[in-house]
């Protein structure tokens, strides 16, 4: 799934993915005691979230279910994100990481592991 979702909808994402399906008033609450959201604020991030696919809405109680998971964001951000900025190039990206992060010896042997077990 291609679905590209602001920070803001993030928030809200998080706390389902967090918590599973919540009634939208449970999420306006974990998100006013998070980072001080209105209701007005939260059902309209909610909203947008509907529009983009990534949340169903069902009654009773305006229940909101994911409909992505955080992994396939992610996996979407990233491809979103090397094909932007690397030319779709994963060995560019990678290069452009190390050379700024570097990486431990304990994290090279680790993905050494990854990369085998992805061939």
């Amino acid at each position: 799934m291609n679905v590209k979702l602001f920070d803001s909808e993030l928030k809200v994402m998080e706390v389902l993915w967090e918590q599973g399906p919540r009634p939208a008033k449970d999420i306006v609450d974990v998100l006013l005691g998070r980072i001080g959201w209105n209701k007005n604020t939260t059902y309209t991030v909610i909203k947008k979230c509907m529009e983009k696919g990534a949340i169903e809405r069902s009654e009773p109680g305006f229940l909101c279910t994911p409909l992505v998971t955080r992994d396939e964001v992610a996996q979407s951000e990233t491809e979103q994100l090397i094909d932007k900025m690397f030319g779709g190039s994963s060995e560019l990206f990678f290069s452009s990481f190390l050379k700024n992060q570097g990486i431990s010896e304990e994290d090279a042997l680790r993905l050494a592991r990854m990369i085998e077990e992805a061939k």
